[in-house]
């Protein structure tokens, strides 16, 4: 075993040990690369809808001071991408560990930066929705607007998630948006009673 993982990948049989394991197509090298990011992308936007919205729902609900609810959520942005990327950098580095001592060819490994890199980004654009919509609607029905559009990124985040996996789309769209609206619900109920306890 130890001789056939030391060859080069274009000499390794179809049932070379670790290739299979990891997901990678030997065929085409950029595959698990290309998945990694793709991954790393879908989780970053939909941990940014969430995060930021249930933050900036909560911050509405105990107070309609526009800039508390900018500055909070503008914390939220930053300090969760910044988390993200580093949570990503750290999984994909331990999974490139365990890929190099699989045996895998260098260029079948997945790159942490990259990883990391994307879910920054996405992070960043998942984010923007519930961000940008917390600062542009009209006060009266903000927090309908931030729901509603969270709802919405949700739907399509899951709907993505699930063509990438392969998994019936239904069933992950239904999932993800279920978990999102008890998100919203609990920050906005905690929100509520701190406004009014504050009051």
């Amino acid at each position: 075993m130890t001789d056939v993982m030391s060859r080069p990948n274009a000499e390794c049989p179809d049932d070379c040990p670790g290739l299979a394991d990891a997901g990678v197509d030997r065929q085409d090298p950029g595959t698990g690369e290309r998945l990694n990011r793709l991954r790393a992308a879908v989780l970053g936007a939909n941990d940014g809808i969430v995060s930021t919205a249930a933050v900036v729902v909560g911050v509405a609900g105990a107070t309609s001071d526009q800039t508390t609810i900018a500055m909070s959520g503008l914390a939220a942005v930053i300090g969760g991408a910044v988390s993200m990327a580093l949570g990503e950098y750290v999984s994909v580095s331990s999974q490139r560990d365990s890929e190099r001592a699989m045996g895998l060819p260098a260029h079948a490994q997945v790159n942490p930066w990259s990883a990391g890199i994307a879910s920054f980004f996405s992070f960043l654009l998942g984010a923007a929705l519930p961000f940008a919509t917390a600062l542009l609607a009209p006060a009266a029905w903000r927090i309908a607007a931030i729901f509603g559009i969270t709802l919405v990124a949700l739907a399509l985040t899951g709907a993505l998630s699930a063509k990438l996996g392969g998994a019936p789309v239904g069933r992950s769209v239904a999932r993800i948006v279920v978990g999102g609206s008890l998100a919203l619900a609990a920050t906005f109920a905690i929100g509520s009673l701190f406004g009014a306890n504050v009051g």
